[in-house]
């Protein structure tokens, strides 16, 4: 399941947020998404809901604001701990880091980095997280930290 495509019926939307350049959304954009993650989901299964599979595939188009919006819907339904916190943590941070990178912080997204790849750590025992594949998310990672150490 690995990065999917929007699921269908959600779109994406008009334009990428970037804090300091350009509007934010307006307030209830991601409601419909966030309101698929209900509290009688087990951690295991909520990468099969519509705000996992939208925040995958908002991360994999750039959307990265737009992301983490929709995925701290997940991260608030996990328990503590678990691999499924850490993953969507991890995961969150990644796209907080490409945000940063977009904002023209570099060291920022440095730090980040070193906040996912601890999540991801954490997660090692597992080879599969919410249906994400740590080796996976971890190759995202040396990209995103490829980048950033390519500005300084």
């Amino acid at each position: 399941m690995p990065w999917p495509d929007l699921p269908p019926g959600v779109r994406l939307p008009p334009r990428v947020y970037v804090p300091g350049k350009n509007a934010r959304h307006p307030e209830d954009w991601f409601d419909p998404i966030k309101a698929s993650v209900t509290p009688d989901i087990p951690s295991a299964e909520l990468h099969r809901t519509t705000a996992f599979q939208t925040g995958l595939a908002y991360l994999q188009a750039g959307y990265f604001w737009e992301c983490h919006e929709v995925l701290e819907a997940v991260w608030m339904q996990t328990s503590d701990p678990s691999p499924e916190r850490e993953m969507v943590q991890a995961l969150i941070q990644l796209a907080n880091a490409r945000l940063k990178l977009l904002m023209g912080k570099p060291r920022a997204a440095r730090r980040l980095c070193d906040m996912v790849q601890a999540h991801l750590t954490r997660c090692d025992q597992h080879k599969v997280v919410l249906g994400m594949g740590i080796e996976e998310v971890r190759a995202q990672l040396a990209t995103t930290r490829m980048d950033a150490e390519s500005v300084l």
